[in-house]
């Protein structure tokens, strides 16, 4: 069993995630998006980290401006003095992670680190902030998770990587915790964020849910907009749902007596 306790977690009832500020009801990884789910209740937000060619780390989901801005280019590759230009649906500007951790000093911030680029600039953002018990460490890549997790100076929470993640499943899937599960309870990483399925494989299943539970790890899945999927999903007992239909989730935890609104709802 996992001994650390992580503040990020400490929740009453399974954790809600706005996903990118609720994509369904608004722009993408706006101010206005992360607003609006703060004042719906969401005290965590789930997010992405790119950091321009000169360091400068921002709150965004793709690798390019193409598909969400009226710019185009790599981000990586552009200097802050052209990706301010950039305006998310032709309105809303990209948002400095920074200023949205001052902006809502309450909210907990899930972040998923796109690019091995906006490693030093997150973490030297978290020591500047001091913003350790306020985030989450995610990546589809375990290399640059690691490097990540290296790069805070010190243990903040974290979600397992994609081999961690396929390890859980296995274990879950079969009878053997031995080896397996002894490598992810002394990685003390405090918990794992799926998919419901991948590629044609079911992922979250009661059995995984069971055997996370057993190792100490909460289980958060993304990305569900459908309320009975929700509905489902509360009914394996899993500990977080990431979203962008933020309406939608709220009713579905209210409705079960499990929505604890923060500070700023409306």
């Amino acid at each position: 069993m996992l001994s650390r306790r992580f503040a990020f977690l400490d929740h009453p009832g399974p954790l809600a995630f706005a996903h990118r500020g609720g994509a369904l009801e608004g722009h993408e990884n706006t101010a206005a998006a992360f607003e609006r789910a703060v004042r719906l209740g969401y005290e965590y937000l789930e997010t992405d980290a790119h950091a321009t060619s000169d360091g400068v780390l921002l709150a965004f989901h793709d690798h390019t401006l193409d598909r969400v801005t009226d710019r185009r280019g790599r981000i990586a590759e552009l200097p802050y003095s052209a990706v301010r230009q950039a305006r998310i649906g032709g309105a809303d500007e990209i948002p400095l992670m920074e200023d949205l951790l001052g902006s809502f000093p309450s909210a907990k911030f899930n972040i998923d680190v796109k690019e091995a680029g906006a490693i030093r600039p997150l973490a030297e953002m978290v020591r500047r902030t001091n913003a350790y018990d306020r985030i989450c460490l995610t990546s589809f890549s375990d290399e640059r998770l690691t490097r990540a997790r290296a790069a805070m100076g010190r243990e903040v929470c974290s979600a397992l990587g994609p081999r961690g993640v396929a390890s859980l499943r296995a274990a879950a899937a079969t009878s053997g915790y031995g080896r397996v599960l002894t490598r992810l309870v002394r990685s003390g990483v405090p918990c794992a964020q799926v998919p419901v399925g991948f590629r044609g494989l079911r992922v979250t299943t009661r059995a995984l849910v069971r055997t996370a539970h057993a190792l100490g790890m909460q289980v958060h899945v993304w990305t569900i907009n459908d309320t009975l999927r929700m509905d489902y999903l509360l009914d394996l007992g899993v500990d977080g749902i990431m979203t962008d239909n933020i309406s939608g989730l709220r009713d579905v935890l209210d409705r079960r007596g499990l929505w604890h609104p923060g500070q700023l709802a409306a």
